[in-house]
């Protein structure tokens, strides 16, 4: 699809948005907005078989996850979005580096409920802040399996409350590989199936 890959060429390079100029941001989301309109899959949340699964992040607006770029001597890795469906849990988990032996994860677990069949509520549980090394982190997947195994970590580790901790998700374009979404606080996200 021409929309898709227009999209595609045009954030590639802008560093999930970090390197984005104010002009490349009004285009990178008029992009979104077109391909928006073509979005080939009407019901997203009832679409668990696309849905389902471990997400990249290509680009967003969210303040909130571009500044963890912005902390001394730290930069902004990978994030990465796993969602599972069966269990109506998301795990958001954003790698960070700078100085040697200082890489560590910032992450976040959740459960969601579908409120609309292109919406979803999502109630923030726990969240985990670490070095890489300490906590033994290799790669999403296995961070996750940990997680639902009930591991506690050797790292800032701890619950959050539900009730003061959640947001929405719109789920704008989803097809087997790109999702698109649009959460509560106006940011934008793009992701790609791994």
């Amino acid at each position: 699809m021409l929309k898709k890959s227009r999209l595609l060429e045009i954030i590639a390079g802008k560093n999930r948005g970090l390197l984005a100029t104010p002009g490349d941001k009004q285009a990178i989301l008029s992009a979104i907005a077109q391909l928006e309109d073509y979005n080939p899959t009407s019901r997203p949340v009832e679409a668990a078989e696309l849905l389902n699964g471990d997400w990249r992040l290509l680009y967003t607006t969210s303040g909130g996850l571009l500044s963890l770029d912005g902390f001394p001597l730290l930069k902004l890795g990978q994030i990465y979005q796993s969602i599972r469906v069966k269990e109506s849990k998301v795990y958001n988990i954003a790698e960070v580096y700078g100085l040697p032996y200082l890489e560590g994860i910032v992450s976040v677990a959740a459960k969601f409920e579908a409120i609309s069949e292109r919406r979803v509520q999502v109630k923030f549980e726990r969240s985990i802040l670490g070095l890489s090394k300490l906590i033994g982190y290799e790669s999403p997947a296995k961070f996750i399996n940990e997680i639902e195994s009930g591991k506690k970590f050797a790292a800032v580790d701890f619950r959050l409350e539900p009730r003061e901790q959640q947001g929405w998700l719109d789920i704008t374009y989803l097809d087997a590989d790109l999702r698109i979404g649009r959460g509560n606080e106006g940011s934008v996200f793009v992701l790609t199936k791994q």
